[in-house]
């Protein structure tokens, strides 16, 4: 059974990490499920609001201990959280496979990517540095990075391990306390990081997870006034409530939220390395990812040999087992998204859109259990259905043809999402040309997806703001704090003069 496999590698019952102990919820009960074979995995209970005040208790002891500890010794011990899941990255990404769908071969590469985020951020703990301002003679004015206190961070289920250390290695750099709030679907890899966090010996209660529902675990965390700044990655709905509760406590946010990433094929690309590339674009992670590159627009006079080159790649993908290694595209993680997406293709075809492939379960697994759909293309899409302006979270490309750079931009840019996109064209100024008008937070030309931790990565507009990665990421966990101290002789009061005398 599959329960089996994660009794192997989380050896006891589901709850709260809370300084440093387990602590089982008393609140409605959750069921994990395995979207590949649709068996129970395990059931735990939701953490509620009394755990989550118990969080902020515990964040603030364990926060001040961390902060106690000198950066460069804060570095030591990420640099051996970044050893620790690096040992451990065969158990992870079992469970990783096992209750999220991801691929095994794809999830032990993102667990090894979250121990590269560690490593990476170890290296800036000690580097935080701040600056002499030269005010004035008679004044020496310093400007220091200061933690933010306690950062909630709230996570997704389609990358439950990357996302986790995606956003606790800076902010624990930084020096914050960090509280996690998995998605209540698949909160074990958080826990796992978690434990071993602790073990590299950050404090108990400088990290915490916390398991259950966003609204009841997730609200109570971000609405604490203990919380210095709130994190969601996710859904834009349930990213406009994050912020609206952290704003009702005035403090500030980060959102990474969805997107509708386009790549734009002119006839002058390489068009077999777009199509490859397009393929992976949008059928790696089953399309669960938010740049997941879900539209494609290409130029009309190679529309139909693209298509042709898309259909038969994406043919040969192997669906099936997460488990499996031979597998390229796993199941969707959960009932709600298959049924989801099931509507959305059916809104495509009652729409006109043009079926190439797929569209529905693989023939291969029609009769098994499991939350499967085939790569699915369609093509002849236009800028009015809701394929091409709606998030769909699946393996489903909408194909689109344009003419001309400004019909592509005009294409591009019409959504409400603008977190990636792609430019494909062997003209080197047009393809820099169109990426620069392309409105999006990270562009590729020739490529699609390559992310590192060095570089920033966020959205604009309706795909959230803030940024999550590379240098610029410290500054989202840290505030300027300004310190005056007076050099002169005569101390310089506010005004020119001093108080109570004569003006």
């Amino acid at each position: 059974m599959r329960a089996d496999i994660l009794a192997r590698h989380w050896g006891e019952p589901i709850g709260s990490l809370v300084d440093g102990a387990v602590v089982p919820g008393a609140g409605e009960a959750i069921t994990l499920v395995c979207p590949a074979t649709e068996e129970p995995l395990a059931t735990y209970a939701d953490a509620g609001a009394e755990i989550a005040d118990r969080a902020h208790a515990a964040a603030e002891r364990g926060g001040a201990a961390w902060r106690a500890l000198t950066p460069s010794k804060r570095g030591e011990i990420l640099m051996r959280a970044a050893d620790l899941v690096a040992r451990d990255v065969d158990a992870i990404a079992a469970v990783e496979g096992l209750v999220a769908g991801k691929p095994i071969r794809d999830a032990r590469a993102e667990v090894g990517r979250v121990a590269e985020m560690f490593r990476y951020y170890a290296g800036f703990a000690d580097k935080i540095e701040g600056r002499v301002v030269p005010v004035a003679s008679g004044h020496l004015t310093l400007v220091t990075p200061e933690p933010l206190g306690t950062i909630v961070q709230i996570t997704p289920w389609n990358a439950p391990i990357f996302t986790a250390g995606w956003q606790l290695a800076p902010a624990l750099a930084a020096g914050n306390a960090a509280i996690l709030k998995p998605s209540e679907w698949t909160p074990v890899t958080s826990l796992m990081l978690g434990r071993l966090l602790i073990e590299a010996g950050v404090p108990a209660g400088a990290v915490t997870v916390i398991t259950g529902f966003g609204r009841t675990a997730g609200a109570a965390l971000v609405s604490d006034p203990r919380c210095g700044k709130a994190v969601f990655v996710g859904s834009v709905p349930s990213g406009r409530k994050v912020a609206s509760l952290a704003a009702a406590a005035g403090r500030p946010s980060l959102l990474e939220l969805g997107g509708k990433s386009a790549m734009i094929v002119f006839a002058d690309a390489d068009l077999a390395a777009a199509a490859t590339c397009a393929q992976g674009a949008i059928f790696a992670a089953a399309g669960q990812s938010c740049t997941a590159g879900s539209r494609l627009l290409v130029e009309r006079p190679v529309y139909e040999r693209v298509l042709a080159w898309l259909a038969e790649g994406a043919a040969r993908l192997r669906v099936g087992d997460p488990l499996d290694p031979a597998t390229e595209v796993g199941p969707l993680q959960n009932a709600r998204q298959y049924a989801s997406v099931a509507a959305m293709m059916e809104a495509a075809r009652a729409a006109g859109a043009r079926l190439v492939l797929g569209g529905g379960r693989p023939e291969a697994l029609a009769e098994t259990a499991g939350f499967y759909v085939a790569p699915t293309i369609f093509a002849d899409v236009t800028p009015e259905m809701s394929i091409a302006r709606e998030e769909i979270f699946g393996p489903v490309l909408a194909v689109i043809p344009f003419e001309g750079e400004e019909e592509a931009l005009a294409l591009a840019n019409g959504t409400e999402f603008d977190l990636a996109g792609a430019v494909w064209s062997r003209d080197g100024a047009k393809a820099l040309r169109v990426a620069r008008r392309l409105r999006a937070g990270s562009v590729w030309v020739n490529g699609y997806r390559t992310l590192s931790v060095q570089a920033p990565f966020g959205g604009m507009r309706g795909s959230g703001f803030g940024r999550s990665s590379g240098a610029e990421v410290m500054a989202e966990y840290t505030q300027a704090k300004s310190l005056w101290i007076e050099t002169a002789e005569t101390p310089i009061f506010p005004f020119g003069y001093a108080p109570g005398a004569p003006g």
